[in-house]
C-alpha cells in the first residue's frame, strides 16, 4: 500500500511538473528592481518618528488641492475642482489655508485654526463661520467638515511621549513591508490613539492614523513621494540635521466626516519664522457671521 501511495505522488508531481501545461510560472526580478527591507528597532523608530515630529516647526507651502466628498458606502461620490492653495503652519497649534480658482485667481475659500477655534471664509457664499476646534458634529454636506486642524494634524506630527505605550509589529502586503508602531491612549480602558506605519524599503513614514474614543478612525493620513530638502526649503540657520526629506504628496482620508483630500506640493518652506498676523482671519465685511457649534440647527439646501 505504502509503495503504491509513493508511487501515485511520484507521478502526480511529475505531472504538475513536466505534464500538459505549467501551473507555475519563474520570472527572475532585475537586479536594480530587488527591494531589501531594510531592519529597525522599536526605539530606533520611535527616535526618528520623534525627530521629525520636534524638527518640524513651521510650514510655508503652496499646493495643488483637490477634495472628493462621499463614498461607495454613502452613495454620492462627488469630486470638486483642483483648487491653487497657500499654506501657512506653525507649532504649536496655527494654521491658515487660502484657496484660490486655477487661472482666474479668485478666492474660493479661506480658513485658519488656532489651538482653540477655527475660522473659515467663503466668498462666493459671503459667509463666515467661526467655532470651536473641538467641535463634533458632522454636517450631512460633507465639504462643510474641512476643518484647518484636520491638516494642522498632517502636517506637524504629534510627539510621542516617553509615558505612553507603544507596541511594535511588522506587516506585509503583496507590494510592500511595513513595521507598524501602535500608540495606545490609557485611562480607564486602553485604546488605540495612533498608529505610525514606516516602509521598510526605506524606513520613512508612509502611513499615520489618527482613533478616537472607542476605536473611531479619525484620519487615515498616506504620505508618498518624499524627496531631499533643498537650501532653500530649509532657510540658513534653522535646519535640523534630524529633517531631510519631506513627501511631496499627502492624502487625508477623514472616513467620519465623509471627505478627502489630495495635496501636491509644488514649493515648500521649513522652519522660518512666520508672524504671528499672517494667521490672522479677520470676518470680512458684509459676510454672514455663522457661529458653528453642538447646537446650531443645519439648514436645509
Amino acid at each position: 500500500m505504502r509503495r503504491a501511495l509513493l508511487c501515485t505522488l511520484s507521478l502526480t508531481l511529475a505531472a504538475i511538473s513536466y505534464g500538459c501545461g505549467s501551473v507555475s510560472k519563474k520570472q527572475n526580478v532585475p537586479a536594480a528592481q530587488v527591494v531589501v527591507a531594510k531592519v529597525a528597532t522599536r526605539e530606533e523608530l520611535l527616535d526618528k518618528y520623534n525627530a521629525i515630529a520636534k524638527g518640524v516647526r513651521s510650514l510655508n507651502a503652496t499646493v495643488q488641492l483637490k477634495a472628493t466628498t462621499g463614498s461607495t458606502y454613502s452613495g454620492v461620490i462627488e469630486q470638486y475642482h483642483e483648487v491653487k492653495a497657500f499654506l501657512l503652519a506653525q507649532r504649536p497649534a496655527f494654521i491658515r489655508m487660502i484657496g484660490q480658482a486655477p487661472v482666474i485667481g479668485k478666492t474660493v475659500f479661506d480658513m485658519a485654526s488656532n489651538a482653540e477655534t477655527f475660522r473659515v471664509s467663503i466668498p462666493s457664499k459671503n459667509k463666515f463661520l467661526v467655532g470651536p476646534v473641538s467641535l463634533d458634529r458632522a454636517s450631512s454636506k460633507p465639504i462643510e467638515n474641512l476643518r484647518p486642524q484636520h491638516l494642522l494634524d498632517a502636517l506637524l506630527w504629534a510627539e510621542v511621549r516617553k509615558e505612553e505605550a507603544v507596541l511594535f509589529e511588522e506587516f506585509n502586503d503583496e507590494k510592500d513591508r511595513y513595521y507598524v508602531l501602535t500608540v495606545l491612549r490609557g485611562g480607564y480602558r486602553t485604546e488605540i490613539l495612533r498608529k505610525i506605519w514606516f516602509n521598510r524599503a526605506d524606513l520613512q513614514v508612509a502611513r499615520l492614523e489618527e482613533f478616537g474614543p472607542k476605536g473611531i478612525l479619525l484620519s487615515d493620513i498616506h504620505y508618498s513621494d518624499g524627496e531631499p530638502l533643498t537650501a532653500a526649503e530649509q532657510p540658513a540657520g534653522t535646519a535640523s540635521s534630524e529633517v531631510t526629506s519631506f513627501p511631496r504628496t499627502i492624502q487625508i482620508d477623514r472616513p467620519h466626516d465623509d471627505y478627502h483630500l489630495d495635496l501636491q506640493f509644488t514649493k515648500l518652506v521649513l522652519n522660518e519664522d512666520i508672524p504671528a498676523d499672517r494667521f490672522n482671519l479677520e470676518q470680512p465685511a458684509g459676510s454672514e457671521l455663522i457661529h458653528v457649534d453642538e447646537n446650531t440647527p443645519e439648514k436645509k439646501p
